[in-house]
């Protein structure tokens, strides 16, 4: 089983870690993509993808997660970008499970697949991306943590391991999500 970890430019890198971590734990590979080969996130961390965005068929994977960004940094340059939306799209109508933390709920509204459903996002500086994505069609809920469908979004970094785990338990049940939190010390 694997998920796919997709990095936009200038990506939250804590965010992103959890994934990392969780799946990682469980036993679960996570394949890292990205539009270009090299990535940096938000505070300049470098990583190497591990296939690019366009080699990427959604069918080799269990699900999709993406960690939030900065705007300053490019982060929607990427999230927003074609084969962004395409990658969402096709994970989406599959019916797989769509992971993500803060702010990247909005590549999701920007796709259109939130339209009429259930969603948050960054929550913080007066609630401007909640905003944002009610302008997509969402019904924004300012929530940690809103699941909707195969749909999960949160409203900041602080709720990446909710994230990640109610991704985990998606996949392998929750006794074995339950195994890993407790071999992490959550």
């Amino acid at each position: 089983m694997k998920v796919l970890l997709f990095l936009a430019k200038g990506f939250e890198t804590m965010e992103a870690s959890v994934f990392v971590d969780i799946m990682g734990w469980a036993g679960i590979e996570v394949t890292t993509c990205a539009m270009r080969k090299t990535v940096t996130s938000t505070f300049g961390v470098s990583v190497n993808a591990d296939v690019l965005l366009s080699d990427i068929c959604a069918k080799d994977y269990a699900a999709l997660a993406i960690p939030g960004g900065f705007e300053n940094y490019g982060f929607y340059e990427d999230a927003f970008s074609e084969q962004a939306v395409n990658l969402i799209k096709a994970f989406n109508d599959s019916g797989k499970i769509i992971a993500t933390i803060c702010v990247a709920a909005l590549a999701l509204g920007n796709s259109g697949i939130l339209k009429g459903k259930r969603a948050t996002t960054y929550h913080l500086n007066g609630g401007h991306r909640q905003k944002q994505l009610a302008e997509y069609g969402a019904i924004v809920v300012n929530e940690p943590v809103v699941r909707t469908d195969n749909i999960i979004t949160s409203y900041c970094p602080q709720t990446g391991p909710d994230v990640a785990f109610m991704l985990l338990e998606e996949l392998v049940g929750t006794e074995k999500m339950m195994e890993t939190k407790t071999a992490m010390g959550f």
